[in-house]
C-alpha cells in the first residue's frame, strides 16, 4: 500500500503576478494570530503586548510595526499579530510572548494574505473597495474591514503604493481574480 503525507500550503502559495505597474503576490510564510483581551484583564493584556514587541497597542483601526511583527488593532478588544513564520506554532509563539495576560488563537489557515502595490494600485482597489482610499482618509498603517465584490476583506496599508489585504482562505481565487480584473481594468 502507498504511503500519503499532507503538506499543508496556502491556497495562493507561489501567485504573484504584474499587471502594468501593479503587483498582486500572496506573500509567503505569514502567520496570524489573534489576541482577545480578557475582560477585566485589558491593562494587564495591553502591558504585556507592550512588553512582548515594545509598542502599546494601536488605536481601533490602525496598526503598527515593531519587532518583525505587525499588531492590528480590529476592536476595543481584539487585535491581530501579523509576522513572517513558517512552522505550525504561530499561537504558542505569541502566547508565551505574552504569558497568558491575553486569549490568542492561530487564525492563519483561516485568511488569505495577499499584497498589492505599485503606483496605481489605490486606482484598483478604488473599484472594487467602498472605503475613501485617499492618503488623507486612510494613511499608511490604517486597517479597516471592508467588502470587496461580496467578500469580507481586511485592509491595511502598507505603505505609499503597498496594502495587506486578508480575506476568507475558502474564497481565496474569487479574492484574486476580483483583485487581477481589477488591476486589468486600471491597466
Amino acid at each position: 500500500m502507498p504511503e500519503f503525507s499532507l503538506i499543508s500550503a496556502p491556497p495562493l502559495a507561489g501567485y504573484d503576478e504584474t499587471v502594468g505597474d501593479i503587483r498582486l503576490r500572496a506573500p509567503e510564510g505569514v502567520a496570524i494570530v489573534s489576541i482577545a483581551l480578557p475582560l477585566g484583564g485589558e491593562a494587564a493584556a495591553e502591558k504585556a503586548v507592550k512588553a512582548a514587541y515594545g509598542v502599546a497597542l494601536p488605536d481601533v483601526g490602525q496598526s503598527v510595526v515593531a519587532k518583525g511583527a505587525r499588531v492590528v488593532r480590529l476592536g476595543v478588544d481584539q487585535a491581530f499579530v501579523i509576522f513572517d513564520h513558517t512552522d505550525p506554532n504561530a499561537e504558542a509563539v505569541v502566547a508565551g510572548k505574552l504569558n497568558g495576560a491575553a486569549y490568542t488563537t492561530d487564525q492563519t489557515d483561516v485568511w488569505v494574505a495577499l499584497e498589492i502595490s505599485g503606483a496605481r494600485c489605490r486606482d484598483a482597489l478604488e473599484r472594487i473597495c467602498p472605503l475613501d482610499l485617499h492618503p488623507g482618509a486612510f494613511p499608511v498603517d490604517r486597517a479597516a474591514r471592508t467588502v470587496m465584490e461580496h467578500l469580507g476583506v481586511l485592509i491595511i496599508r502598507t505603505g505609499e503604493d503597498a496594502y495587506l489585504l486578508l480575506s476568507a482562505s475558502s474564497s481565496a481565487g474569487s479574492f484574486q481574480h476580483a483583485l487581477h480584473q481589477s488591476m486589468i481594468n486600471v491597466s
